[in-house]
């Protein structure tokens, strides 16, 4: 069975991401309290039902009494031998205050006495516990619903078990840093074709400024370390069986230089590692 737990900010994303999980065939229940996961998984383990090879649940806030138990309940899943996968959604505060405006949805926890700001605080401090045991950390402040389902989709629903899902992302600094990233490398260094004032409105993907780029020895070079240092370490990830790997590359502002390298990392590490997803935040 693999068993998969979705937890997150309220706000976040976490039902669209269990549509997404039930519409690639997952036995999907939200919000069951922390307390039954265990009964639950010790009654249809027995069964062999293929209806339960694949199973997602909701764990959030709302389970206020028992979440602190969440943490416990995972290690002891896993060191039973399932393959259980914590996935966090998360926002930030001022994108989930939008949504609760729009929506008018309420928060979980604004019934404690708490107004919006003061609730999304301590959900998040609620949450810390978890989100440090996430083996993948979607934010999805700059996503909207297609956009996380498509990453849904890509990076969970196409994992194989036993795999480790990569994906190599561009980011620009001034935007600040993906809080999903597990290795951030910084080429801000490198030659920038923003100011050459025909490459400028191009981006990394577009031919003249990867011919600009190519013919940087210190851009090779950097690509080169780059692809060596991740060469040496997946291997560890995977012996570790860690499902997730998110390996950002960030320039100024995420469009020429740390989009080409995005590309060519990605692109050599295929290789070797089977199929890599590409995702450039500020290209969208």
């Amino acid at each position: 069975m693999r068993l998969i737990i979705v937890s997150g900010l309220s706000g976040s994303g976490k039902s669209v991401a269990l549509n997404v999980l039930e519409d690639l065939g997952y036995f999907c229940i939200d919000n069951i309290p922390v307390a039954l996961v265990h009964s639950f998984v010790e009654e249809i383990l027995p069964r062999q039902d293929p209806a339960y090879d694949f199973v997602a649940l909701g764990l959030d806030a709302r389970n206020v009494p028992d979440l602190v138990q969440l943490p416990q309940l995972i290690r002891e899943l896993r060191s039973s031998g399932i393959a259980c996968e914590l996935i966090f959604l998360q926002a930030d505060d001022d994108i989930l205050l939008s949504r609760f405006s729009e929506t008018r949805r309420k928060h979980p926890l604004t019934g404690r006495q708490l107004g919006l700001v003061e609730a999304i605080a301590a959900e998040k401090d609620l949450l810390s516990p978890i989100v440090d045991m996430a083996d993948l950390i979607i934010d999805t402040s700059e996503t909207n619903v297609y956009g996380l389902r498509d990453q849904i989709r890509e990076r969970v629903g196409g994992r194989e078990a036993d795999s480790l899902s990569i994906l190599v992302e561009s980011f620009g600094y001034k935007h600040g840093l993906p809080a999903e990233a597990d290795f951030v490398f910084d080429v801000r260094c490198l030659p920038n074709p923003y100011w050459e004032p025909s490459l400028r409105h191009l981006c990394g993907k577009d031919a003249p400024v990867k011919d600009f780029l190519k013919a940087s020895p210190a851009v090779n070079d950097m690509i080169k370390d780059i692809v060596g240092f991740l060469g040496r370490w997946i291997p560890h990830y995977q012996n570790f069986q860690r499902p997730y790997l998110t390996i950002a590359i960030g320039c100024t502002g995420g469009q020429h230089r740390s989009v080409y390298i995005a590309e060519e990392v990605a692109a050599t590490l295929t290789e070797k590692h089977g199929p890599v997803h590409v995702q450039h935040q500020e290209l969208s």
